[in-house]
């Protein structure tokens, strides 16, 4: 059974003699007994404690790995870490394993872990035996007896999904060349704080439809009921199985559209969507692409052609006045920082659901 203790503030929710998560309440007329509290109260407790039953152990390597009522869940619950209105801890121990550079999610990782009361290890292949030909297999057996839960930023998707075979840790996909799902997660996240709601919108992307983001964005809108279009050239279309994936996830509800025509895709949207034209490990093939890919730069002209009140996201980092104009980036219908932000909030909620209450 649950009970209440009354704290300064915020009061903590325990169990038994153990606190797991905070509630920040306004002081209440009423005896300290969960049973007697009011509707609101119920329901923090009741979906918390479904999201962490249901996802307690299992890997994030993908947004298809969830249902869409547990991305909801996962939404929710980072809106009220943001708020104040919970608060979780997790003295636990994440470690970071990226083989590419990382700011925001290196950094977004970190203090998520930190407020969860956690510990953090930089496990940065260079500087392990990983550089020197060591198997991923061994690596994740052995990282497996000393972490209690990891984030995987590398090259190649099946690398992800070959550490995870290997170890019964959770394993978070922090970003592969084939999907960024965090990064969704704090999209949406973004677009719902501005909107109220995801349902009916749309997202327009424009840039190279191969890179994770298009990918990530293809599943994460098809699965909360947005429209989500992809612009971009010929050559660089999004994986046809991630596309087939998308439409039948959207089951002819909302549109899931892969189109040349920036102007078609601009129309009318609701959220309007970036990314370099040239990802990590594709560096050499900058110049050549800028060509190609400027008929699909995020500017003033092509923000016109969009709804009245649309917003503009970019994952970032950014070339600005490559694939988004300075202008725009730091224009009034930029949530690029507050995008940003939510990269922290998502992922707490993750690493605390994914590990549960031990």
């Amino acid at each position: 059974m649950f009970f209440y203790e009354r704290m300064r503030s915020p009061l903590i929710l325990s169990s038994g003699d153990r606190s797991f998560f905070t509630i920040s309440l306004p002081i209440l007329k009423r005896p300290w007994r969960l049973g007697g509290w009011g509707y609101e109260i119920n329901i923090i407790v009741s979906s918390l404690g479904r999201i962490m039953e249901t996802l307690k152990g299992r890997d994030f390597l993908s947004l298809a790995d969830v249902s869409i009522d547990e991305l909801y869940l996962l939404l929710d619950l980072a809106t009220k870490l943001k708020s104040g209105m919970v608060k979780l801890r997790r003295n636990k121990v994440l470690g970071l394993i990226f083989s590419k550079a990382s700011t925001r999610t290196r950094v977004s990782f970190t203090v998520a872990m930190y407020q969860l009361g956690g510990q953090v290890i930089d496990l940065n292949p260079n500087v392990t035996q990983v550089s020197r030909g060591e198997p991923l297999i061994d690596t994740a057996r052995v990282l497996d007896r000393y972490l209690d839960i990891t984030a995987i930023r590398t090259f190649e998707q099946k690398d992800l999904e070959t550490f995870a075979n290997y170890a019964e840790i959770p394993v978070i996909n922090a970003l592969t060349d084939r999907e960024h799902p965090c990064q969704v997660l704090a999209d949406l996240m973004t677009v719902q704080e501005c909107f109220g709601t995801l349902e009916g919108l749309t997202l327009s992307y424009f840039g190279d439809g191969a890179n994770n983001m298009a990918h990530s964005l293809l599943l994460g809108c098809s699965m909360v009921g947005m429209n989500v279009r992809i612009a971009t050239p010929a050559n660089y279309l999004p994986d046809a199985d991630i596309v087939e994936q998308a439409k039948d996830i959207a089951k002819g509800k909302t549109e899931v559209i892969v189109t040349e025509d920036p102007i078609k895709a601009a129309k009318d949207a609701n959220v309007v969507y970036t990314d370099v034209w040239a990802s990590m490990g594709q560096e050499e093939e900058a110049r050549a692409r800028i060509p190609l890919f400027q008929p699909y730069q995020v500017n003033s002209k092509l923000i016109e052609k969009t709804a009245d009140n649309s917003i503009v996201l970019h994952c970032l980092p950014a070339h600005r006045d490559e694939e988004i104009t300075d202008e725009v980036i730091e224009g009034s219908r930029s949530k690029v920082w507050d995008e940003a932000e939510n990269r922290m909030h998502v992922q707490k909620a993750l690493l605390a659901v994914l590990l549960g209450d031990d």
